[in-house]
């Protein structure tokens, strides 16, 4: 009996819930940063769950605010867990976590990565599709927290998100994000939570999606090169495919170009893209890397430019001729 008083006297006092911490320290979700804050314990302790097994892995939250997937990551048993937080102002309510052992937090930067790494965060809208690109082209690299090993991801994004980034081939939510995600990672939609699980309201319901990068990736080309056929897919993504596919060669060689890497990919010209599978895009992928050995700085080719080229001279040519009409009425 003495010996459980003892022990009691040694308990730390319980946190604060996150309520509580957002009223402490008067937080307020900032709607230029796309903050929302999820109050409900058990949401968040079915979002960590997707993760999967955390006990003695290394976790790094990404966005914690108050805390709210804090809490049940160190409930899990992860041997420790990092932190990033870039708005300052949630610093004071994370500071209760110090007292765990496991706890460490770091502003902004993350500067070491241990091996054995999941990645979980309830992602600002704003940053989810950027931050999930730059981790994509990290995993096919194999750099930042990839670097040793399959890490995995477990993030929140708009629930419009979720579905085009787990959208199968065929499907109308069917995207360039689909494609850049799943010829890297098996991707899983785990859930949805209505938005008004979240402080303030969002417009639009959640989705929770998990990504298991790949043993290897289903394409085996730079991602700078596999992303750029992608994005010229999918650029008409009403139209065939070949429309797309074409904007990737110099005027002067599209009709042939374009023709030379369908006939070598295989691919039926009259597809649109979102009924490309991924082994169709590994085909294009391939063939036009062979294109790009034999026509010396074809990579570095942009539609784009060629065309604001061809603007500027119609221009100059029309500046011309106004003035040769004005010196010779």
């Amino acid at each position: 009996m003495a010996a459980t008083q003892k022990l009691a006297c040694f308990r730390l006092p319980p946190l604060p819930t996150i309520k509580e911490i957002i009223k402490l320290y008067n937080l307020r979700a900032e709607k230029q940063l796309s903050q929302n804050f999820l109050l409900d314990m058990r949401l968040t302790d079915k979002i960590v769950r997707q993760a999967g097994n955390l006990k003695d892995a290394h976790v790094c939250e990404v966005g914690p605010g108050p805390g709210g997937l804090t809490r049940p990551i160190l409930k899990a048993g992860a041997a420790d867990l990092l932190v990033v937080e870039k708005d300052t102002r949630f610093i004071p309510g994370l500071q209760p976590f110090l007292e765990h052992e496991r706890f460490f937090m770091n502003v902004c930067v993350c500067i070491s990565v241990p091996p054995n790494l999941h990645i979980i965060g309830n992602l600002p809208f704003s940053v989810s599709t950027p931050l999930i690109i730059k981790w994509l082209e990290q995993m096919s690299n194999r750099t930042g927290c990839f670097m040793f090993g399959r890490t995995r991801l477990t993030l929140t994004f708009q629930k419009e998100v979720a579905e085009r980034l787990t959208a199968s081939t065929g499907s109308r939510q069917r995207s360039r994000l689909s494609v850049m995600a799943q010829y890297l990672c098996t991707v899983k939609n785990c859930f949805t939570i209505p938005g008004c699980a979240f402080v303030p309201k969002p417009n639009v319901d959640v989705g929770v999606v998990h990504f298991t990068p790949l043993a290897q990736p289903q394409i085996q080309q730079p991602f700078k090169l596999v992303e750029r056929i992608v994005k010229n897919a999918f650029q008409f993504r009403r139209k065939h495919c070949r429309r797309g596919l074409e904007m990737l060669f110099p005027e002067s060689q599209r009709q042939e170009l374009t023709e030379e890497l369908l006939c070598s990919a295989d691919v039926d010209p009259t597809l649109r893209p979102t009924e490309i599978s991924i082994s169709e895009f590994r085909a294009l992928a391939d063939a036009y890397s062979k294109l790009c050995e034999e026509n010396q700085g074809l990579i570095d080719y942009d539609f784009r430019e060629e065309l604001k080229l061809k603007h500027q001279a119609k221009r100059h040519i029309n500046s011309k001729l106004l003035k040769l009409s004005y010196s010779n009425p």
